[in-house]
């Protein structure tokens, strides 16, 4: 391949990770099926592979996808079989009921592309879905990922990616879920749903919960990407400003959260100077949006406003924790969890020392949930290294490590456990 071709080929693949979402949004609202519209979605990609080299990147790349997808969208219609007529009976009706079909569709086409987009949100992360599938298959129709990236990103095998997409696509025909923005309750269950995936998407990219490295940073980007696409979309729901806001602040720590040799680097011992001030101020501004549509007491919101708290402040000695704790306490009221209890714990520890802290962390230890989840035994070990029972927070620590399934946070564990 030469210079010219590896070129042409980089500018096809960054086009197609920013306009794939818009293309397979546009070509589902044709076809009606998820699973059809990225097949030929990924067509035009193919042509395109073939034929830039041949004639050059045309002046707006994006557009010759979404036209090519289209053109076969409207042709595949065109030839779509009707296995319970005879075909001198399609002949004699193609004009009359096909023609109206793609009339329709070519209609369509005109309509705002951000409606598109919404939709393929709404369908990408349906409940009818798992978690995982849910995830998987919004990351490749609404990030562009390859499967392989996908696959990687998560610590599994490709092969297991692509059975989850393929699975996915399969239930949401099988279960013939519209291409459409649903209304009311519905629309309001289904957002939860959409929120869930994308933050679970920024999750593991800001604590990897497995692996070598202690963050993934392009699932972040990802996850705050579409975030901020879905904040576009709907602008006046409250709680994906609350998200986003979430994401805009933890995602400024980015640069100190590890040591140039990927050390782990916890909050408390960060260099706040290395914090992007301009995503904080970003983040700042979509939790004052939350507050102003009445969302200031959502989940996310709540949890953007903790972030807040330590965003801040420009030290952690300034650190509010009497706030932090009472924000922990409503948002266990809003959204209970023993997580969120633990995170209480760690708050009252802060604000009103180790003690009172490890009684609340004792107080939720017995829940099935944590049984093992690395970081209850990490904060009881911090706890009782501040109150000086260092043998009992060594074994803390321990135990910690050994269930903590990333390797660099393993390493930093250990070493508090005296055993590294």
């Amino acid at each position: 391949m030469s210079v010219a071709d590896t070129e042409t080929h980089r500018t096809i693949e960054a086009v197609w990770r920013i306009e794939s979402a818009r293309i397979v949004a546009g070509v589902a609202r044709i076809v009606r099926d998820v699973g059809m519209a990225e097949e030929l979605a990924h067509d035009a990609l193919v042509a395109a592979l073939e034929q830039w080299p041949k004639t050059g990147v045309p002046d707006k790349p994006g557009a010759w996808l979404a036209a090519t997808a289209r053109n076969r969208a409207i042709d595949r219609v065109r030839r779509r079989p009707m296995l319970d007529r005879t075909h001198a009976e399609i002949g004699r009706d193609l004009d009359e009921r096909q023609q109206d079909e793609v009339a329709r569709m070519e209609a369509a086409i005109d309509d705002d592309i951000g409606d598109d987009l919404l939709r393929l949100v709404f369908v990408a992360c349906h409940p009818v879905l798992g978690p995982e599938a849910r995830v998987a298959l919004t990351l490749r129709l609404l990030g562009g990922l390859t499967t392989d990236e996908i696959a990687r990103a998560f610590l599994v095998s490709e092969s297991t990616i692509a059975q989850r997409i393929v699975r996915a696509k399969k239930k949401l025909t099988e279960a013939r879920v519209p291409f459409e923005v649903p209304r009311g309750a519905d629309r309001e269950r289904r957002l939860a749903s959409v929120l869930e995936v994308i933050y679970l998407v920024y999750n593991e990219g800001y604590s990897a919960t497995a692996g070598d490295d202690w963050m993934r940073p392009a699932l972040c980007e990802e996850a705050l990407r579409l975030g901020r696409i879905l904040a576009e979309l709907v602008p006046q729901e409250a709680e994906v400003h609350g998200l986003v806001a979430l994401m805009e602040i933890q995602a400024s720590r980015a640069k100190a959260r590890t040591s140039p040799a990927g050390e782990p680097i916890l909050l408390n011992d960060q260099n706040r100077a290395r914090w992007d001030q301009l995503l904080i101020r970003r983040g700042l501004a979509a939790l004052e949006r939350a507050g102003a549509l009445g969302g200031a007491r959502g989940p996310y919101a709540l949890q953007a406003a903790i972030a807040a708290c330590h965003a801040r402040a420009t030290d952690a000695a300034e650190t509010d924790w009497s706030r932090i704790s009472a924000l922990y306490g409503e948002l266990a009221r809003v959204a209970p969890s023993p997580i969120v209890e633990l995170n209480r714990a760690v708050a009252i520890g802060m604000a009103d020392g180790p003690a009172a802290g490890l009684a609340a962390a004792d107080a939720v230890a017995g829940e099935p949930v944590l049984a093992t989840y690395h970081l209850l035994p990490a904060v009881r070990g911090e706890f009782l290294e501040r109150l000086g029972r260092i043998e009992e927070a060594r074994e803390s620590f321990a135990r910690a490590a050994s269930l903590t399934r990333n390797e660099r946070e393993r390493e930093v564990l250990l070493g508090r456990a005296g055993r590294r």
